[in-house]
């Protein structure tokens, strides 16, 4: 009875004090393991008998500069956002620039063909013009000599000076009430002459 009481302290003593070790390093693990202390070299053999990997990332998240690097980095993915944004606009400005680069040469286009086709227009009215106040000074300067000097000078000309000089005339006397002496040139020219002018100057007329 009493070697029975002498074992069980010795026991109870054992017990605790494995009962200390298993909790002194079931401590050190935890804080290993929440990396408040770093332990790991010394209980490693634990680790592996304890199928522990290697310590996880929350260690890093003592890191004093955790919040300030998280945050640069959702600003660098905007940054980066907005620059391919603003990247899109500037393809969209520069396509929109040159289809009105396009427009603008294609008005210029237009412009310089119209304002060639207006000078063209301009051109051939002067000249038209020009032709009247010639043929008007013409037949006056005819109607002032003699019959047969005028028909001289006609007979030189083609046909359809001969006939805007005949109506120039036959509008002058008419303006100034007098008769037109288109007649006595007719008669003074060959037959086959007038014939032609008379006939082309009904036709012109009937056009």
């Amino acid at each position: 009875m009493a070697e029975l009481s002498e074992v069980r302290p010795g026991v109870r003593i054992f017990i605790l004090f494995l009962l200390i070790v298993v909790l002194s390093l079931g401590g050190i693990i935890w804080f290993d393991y929440l990396g408040i202390v770093d332990a790991r070299a010394m209980i490693s053999p634990v680790y592996q008998l304890l199928g522990l990997g290697k310590r996880s990332a929350i260690a890093s998240a003592d890191d004093p500069n955790l919040l300030d690097k998280e945050r640069l980095a959702k600003q660098q993915d905007s940054i980066a956002l907005l620059q391919q944004d603003l990247d899109t606009r500037a393809a969209a400005l520069d396509q929109k620039e040159k289809q009105l680069n396009q427009l603008g040469q294609d008005l210029n286009d237009r412009q310089a063909a119209l304002d060639a086709q207006q000078k063209a227009l301009s051109d051939a009215k002067k000249t038209l013009d020009d032709r009247r106040v010639n043929l008007e000074q013409n037949a006056v300067y005819l109607t002032t000599m003699a019959p047969a000097n005028a028909i001289a000078i006609l007979l030189k000309q083609d046909d359809q000076y001969v006939i805007d000089t005949f109506r120039i005339v036959d509008a002058q006397a008419l303006k100034a009430g007098t008769d037109s002496v288109v007649p006595i040139w007719l008669s003074l020219m060959p037959p086959d002459r007038a014939a032609t002018l008379q006939r082309k100057m009904a036709g012109q007329t009937g056009g």
